[in-house]
């Protein structure tokens, strides 16, 4: 069988700053940079931002990798791997001149795109981009583009949901998890698939119900209680669940999905308030994903000004939850003291994530507008004694270059299924109320 002809890839700047190792994800294949994304990348390469990162990262790479054919037929990028060029500037193409302006960086892109294809006719020539936009000008104008999907999750429908429902459970079996020790063997369900570590179980048989979990360290399914967490009770089983990974010392990193309404992110706060002896600090965090993909510089007044829209919601949901407490509880000067002191932080993620993650209990809210690289940089910068709980709905993305098979979030929940330091909820009820939860099935 002959082997197939090697493609050449052209690389749209929002790939490295996705994944600076992109190069390496394309095989045999060649890979093609025009000089445009190099003066792009030029601009992102100062700050702390992990799209600073990712610029400086490629740059380094592409200065180890330069030569005197860089320029020309290509420098090999490791074994077994293809070649990677630069392309520099050509007159824009009469074929693209009437209808995209040379004022715009993309548009350059797409011409060292489009002469490539005209010049090497014999070759496939695809233009690869996370923007949907650039991806179908390219295709209106006869190139094939695609989006970067080396880190994309291939089928969102069958993503682990962290929950089974078994049906006609003996009676017998349910019975056990109501007497000491509160738990059996697993393999009294003879289940298939098998079970997962820390997946949560509703069993029903007869007249009888309970809620259980899986501890693949004694393979034993224990019984899970609606227990309160400074203040929140759990309305229904999967906030059950999700208050009984949040609290459990032995589970290091939780993910919880859902849609709005659902208390993902109530829950979590609670969880850490009741938890908080056990850690040095509490910071609560999400991504600043600023409207129309404009920096957060674009923003009229002073910086807290500019992000005190962004964080209200983290503290709305601190309003709930001292609702929730008597006027005569201590737990409300708790509460006060813990902001006072900065026991309790609730700042934005890139102010958060040079910090020292050691002894913290640490909740991501919004990670779905993550990409898979910032979900690994956070989780690999855990010290001893630190939990992380990321929070979101992976079909509601504000990022402009991330969907729900690209996102950080169902990329963890993908990767991270089976681990005995992991737990993942999804949870499907709005709590917020009547008329939330009529909105967002309907509309």
């Amino acid at each position: 069988m002959s082997r197939q002809k090697k493609k050449i890839f052209v690389l749209d700047t929002n790939v490295i700053l996705h994944d600076s190792s992109c190069i390496y994800r394309f095989e045999e294949n060649d890979i093609v940079i025009p000089v445009t994304v190099l003066e792009e990348l030029d601009q992102f390469k100062r700050g702390h931002e992990i799209l600073n990162f990712h610029a400086r990262e490629f740059l380094r790479t592409l200065d180890s990798l330069s030569g005197d054919t860089l320029f020309s037929e290509g420098v090999p990028i490791a074994p077994e791997l293809g070649k990677m060029m630069i392309r520099l500037e050509r007159k824009f193409h009469d074929a693209l001149a009437l209808n995209f302006s040379d004022q715009k960086a993309d548009h350059h892109v797409l011409n060292v795109a489009y002469h490539l294809a005209q010049d090497q006719p014999q070759q496939q020539i695809i233009l690869v981009s996370k923007d949907v936009n650039l991806r179908m000008k390219a295709k209106s104008v006869g190139l094939m583009a695609q989006d970067y999907k080396n880190d994309q999750v291939k089928d969102i429908s069958a993503l682990y949901t962290g929950k089974r429902i078994l049906e006609d459970v003996p009676e017998t079996t349910i019975k056990q998890l109501y007497d000491i020790p509160f738990e059996f063997d697993k393999s009294q369900l003879n289940l298939d698939p098998p079970l997962t570590s820390n997946e949560y179980l509703i069993l029903r048989g007869g007249k009888m119900s309970a809620l259980g979990v899986y501890d693949q360290t004694t393979e034993r399914i224990r019984r899970v209680d609606k227990i309160d967490a400074f203040g929140i009770t759990p309305r229904n089983a999967e906030q059950a669940f999700a208050l009984d990974a949040l609290m459990n010392n032995d589970i290091q990193l939780v993910s919880i999905t859902g849609k709005a309404g659902t208390g993902k992110t109530l829950l979590a706060l609670a969880a850490a308030l009741q938890k908080k002896k056990y850690y040095r600090q509490i910071f609560l965090a999400r991504p600043i994903v600023p409207l129309s993909n404009r920096d957060i510089g674009y923003l009229p007044g002073e910086i807290k000004a500019k992000l005190d829209p962004y964080m209200q919601p983290l503290y709305d949901n601190l309003g709930v939850i001292e609702t929730q407490l008597t006027k005569s509880e201590n737990k409300h000067k708790t509460f006060d003291k813990l902001l006072e002191d900065e026991k309790l932080v609730i700042s934005p993620l890139a102010y958060i994530r040079g910090r020292s993650l050691v002894n913290i209990y640490f909740i991501v809210d919004e990670a779905q507008n993550l990409t898979p690289h910032e979900v690994k940089t956070i989780i690999t910068r855990a010290g001893e004694n630190t939990k992380i709980v990321f929070t979101g709905d992976i079909f509601q993305i504000d990022h402009p270059y991330l969907d729900s098979h690209s996102n950080g979030l169902s990329y963890l929940i993908e990767k991270m299924q089976r681990q005995s330091i992991y737990a993942h909820i999804n949870l499907e009820k709005g709590e917020r109320s009547k008329l939330a939860e009529l909105a967002s099935n309907l509309l």
